[in-house]
């Protein structure tokens, strides 16, 4: 069971993670990977603000991979993580990105 990944050397804790194979617009297969997070106030702006990179060097210790990933889709369950004590649960959708050669 996958409970870590690593976005640009950032380790989150994940939940729910999730890996497949799917066709990208070019009928080429890439990987796509969902998990959902936990971020408190305390995180939030780090978060935030490494997920408006939107391209990221993933790595998935467990299963020993890594690749360059974009996000596909993201969702949080609040908008503002800065009262005390706050926590929100992030979900994000991941999909390789294929390096042109």
């Amino acid at each position: 069971m996958v409970d870590e990944v690593i976005l640009n050397d950032v380790p989150l804790h994940v939940t729910d993670f999730l890996t497949e194979t799917v066709g990208d617009s070019e009928g080429i297969e890439i990987r796509k990977v969902s998990f959902n997070f936990k971020v408190t106030n305390e995180e939030y702006h780090d978060i935030t603000t490494l997920l408006y990179q939107m391209v990221f060097d993933l790595k998935i210790p467990q299963l020993n991979e890594e690749f360059r990933a974009e996000i596909h889709n993201y969702a949080t369950s609040v908008t503002n993580l800065y009262e005390e004590n706050a926590v929100g649960d992030f979900s994000l959708v991941l999909l390789e990105v294929n390096e042109p050669e």
